[in-house]
């Protein structure tokens, strides 16, 4: 892949209608008004693949602590074209040189979503097709299974449908499982994404704690949970995607804040894909809606939250209190822009590793230090 790199700064321009980027809820925490400054950055795209391979859409990125990278891929498709298989956990060193797959041929490989590491730098993946997570621990064996998949031999084994109402949630199975997040005391916080619309708590030896939330608009519901964060604080940190905001709840589930999004962006900024939204479009092709959260280790105390979305194709750096504090790059296909980050590694908060799903691709962004 190409290893060049460059610095992307971007010109303001007219604003976009403020009526479509007022949409969200009420928030009891609210992003900085405008003008929100540009962060420029150097961005490169640094895995080095063996020659003749390429990645498919990269659903999934992180970073341990020895600085391997760790991306989550749909390139390793098999079956028909309509319900393929796609998922394959691949481990790069720090220079970008691959070196080993993880988990190849795995039962719960069916649709990559997410990949994690924990403090203890055991590797976690989401699968999303599956609704299984499964934790490897640094050698890359499975050490502990989630959830479910469906037997094959099932007549259920079926693409879910999104029914309303939604049946009811069963402790211990995931429907469209999406990410997951540890707290201090080794317990894991998991999206349980698309239908069950629900965060739920594992403990470290794998016993189901509870869960919280349904699907809905009002808070504490959620519609589509696509990526969950916890702090140093303990808050747990959920991305509420189509409700275009980020809900904050501590470890029982009790709701803390809602943050929301809103900054302003050029009138005629790229769209990825399709047609350019309105106020009519489902809420996760919207501004402010958030696909990828990260929040980065404390550094002289401080953490720092990086949100992105899709259209503009922005990520955003904000503070622990939800205000905004800087914004970077914006949709497109060339190196800087972004097509549909999935998930964001952030072991600094001048590096992020971006994953995209329209550009097959991992990009190396260094923020450059306020001016």
């Amino acid at each position: 892949m190409n290893s060049a790199s460059k610095t992307i700064r971007w010109a303001p321009a007219a604003l976009f209608a403020s009526a479509l980027i007022a949409g969200g809820q009420a928030a009891t925490a609210q992003s900085a008004p405008a003008p929100v400054p540009e962060i420029a950055f150097d961005a490169q795209e640094f895995l080095k693949l063996p020659e003749g391979t390429n990645l498919g859409e990269v659903a999934g990125v992180a970073v341990g602590k020895t600085g391997h990278v760790f991306v989550f891929q749909r390139g390793n498709t098999s079956g028909p074209a309509y319900g393929a298989a796609a998922a394959q956990l691949l481990e790069f060193d720090a220079a970008g040189k691959l070196l080993r797959e993880i988990g190849k041929g795995l039962y719960a490989w069916s649709f990559a979503h997410a990949v994690r590491i924990d403090p203890q730098g055991n590797i976690w993946a989401a699968d999303k097709g599956s609704d299984m997570v499964i934790k490897f621990d640094p050698a890359g064996k499975v050490r502990m299974v989630i959830g479910r998949k469906v037997e094959a031999s099932a007549p259920e084994a079926k693409p879910l449908e999104k029914l309303i109402p939604r049946l009811p949630a069963i402790d211990g199975y995931f429907r469209q499982v999406t990410d997951m997040a540890w707290d201090s005391k080794g317990n894991t916080y998991i999206a349980d994404g698309y239908i069950n619309s629900r965060v739920a708590k594992v403990g470290p030896d794998g016993r189901w704690l509870k869960s919280w939330g349904s699907f809905g608009t009002e808070p504490g519901q959620f519609d589509q949970l696509h990526s969950i964060a916890v702090d140093a604080q303990d808050r747990v940190f959920v991305a509420d995607r189509t409700n275009r905001r980020i809900q904050v709840f501590d470890t029982e589930g009790k709701l803390l804040k809602i943050i929301t999004i809103k900054v302003p962006f050029p009138a005629d900024a790229p769209v990825p894909i399709g047609n350019r939204p309105t106020e009519a479009s489902p809420g996760y092709l919207l501004p402010g809606a958030p696909w990828a959260l990260c929040i980065t280790p404390p550094e002289a105390g401080k953490q720092a939250l990086f949100v992105a979305d899709v259209w503009p194709g922005r990520i955003y750096k904000l503070d622990m209190e939800g205000n905004v504090l800087g914004w970077l790059g914006g949709a497109g296909k060339q190196l800087g822009q972004f097509g549909w980050i999935h998930e964001m590694a952030c072991p600094t908060q001048n590096q992020l590793y971006v994953a995209e799903v329209l550009n097959w691709r991992v990009q190396k962004l260094t923020l450059h230090a306020a001016k």
